[in-house]
């Protein structure tokens, strides 16, 4: 087992408390990813519920995440026959980093919807190109980019604060709730095609498994409704191969103002 399997292996060392070591490959800098410290602590309560998948989370960051060794503490609230809850804790050196509450579930597999939204149309993989970029983050994931949402790279952002692009990890893991807790949170900030530079720590974000993702390549669609007095909003949905609506968020969080 390697790769993101490995990087979010948990190691249940008494009740309700797990032992992690948060990898500093799925970091941007000295920051862990707030995506891939969700994906953790997703694991952990996956190891304590009695249902399949993280139905939805709401999760509030308090301190950044750093490599190295952490605790995942699994609180329950609730054990239902079609639902549980449990307030999670990533703790380090004494210190909470993100407090949550997770709901899980039994999603079906087969089960088709009764309604949809369509699917916002993406470039073909081939058409769209890799972030350049040399950090652990970036060499971890396979992202490919709607071209159209890129051109802050070159310092003529559209002005629409959105991102799009392709997903998947580098070593092969086909996409499950685990995964879809990192892709929530994969692209770059979409404030940064809004003008804006530097680093945008999350606040909350809150996100939904909609489907059991389909093997192979995630879609992910990301935008703000309101940049304003140094705070922005973004949505993201994604999409799985079979182009069904595998899940969806919402974060808060600060314009960034560089590093």
């Amino acid at each position: 087992m390697g790769g993101f399997a490995a990087a979010t292996t948990v190691r249940r060392v008494a009740e309700g408390r797990y032992a992690v070591d948060l990898d500093g490959d799925f970091g941007i800098g000295e920051a862990i990813n707030g995506g891939y410290a969700m994906a953790v602590m997703t694991r952990a309560v996956l190891e304590e519920s009695s249902h399949p998948h993280p139905v939805a989370t709401s999760a509030s960051y308090l301190r950044v995440s750093k490599a190295g060794p952490a605790e995942v503490r699994v609180e329950p609230l609730k054990a239902g026959r079609t639902a549980a809850v449990a307030r999670v804790t990533l703790v380090q050196n004494d210190q909470a980093l993100i407090e949550a509450l997770i709901t899980t579930g039994t999603l079906n597999g087969d089960a088709a919807p009764v309604y949809s939204v369509e699917q916002e149309k993406l470039p073909p993989i081939e058409e769209c190109p890799e972030f350049p970029s040399n950090n652990g983050f970036a060499r971890q994931i396979d992202l490919r980019y709607d071209p159209a949402t890129m051109g802050w790279l070159d310092g003529r952002p559209s002005g629409v604060p959105e991102m799009r692009g392709h997903l998947r990890m580098r070593e092969p893991y086909e996409p499950d709730g685990i995964l879809l807790a990192l892709a929530v949170d994969a692209l770059p900030p979409v404030v940064l095609n809004a003008g804006a530079s530097g680093w945008a720590p999350t606040v909350e974000l809150t996100w939904h498994m909609r489907a059991v993702p389909a093997p192979g390549w995630l879609a992910l669609h990301g935008r703000a409704r309101l940049v304003s007095d140094g705070w922005f909003d973004e949505e993201v949905e994604v999409w799985d191969s079979a182009g069904r609506l595998a899940a969806q968020s919402r974060q808060i969080a600060r314009v960034g103002r560089g590093r």
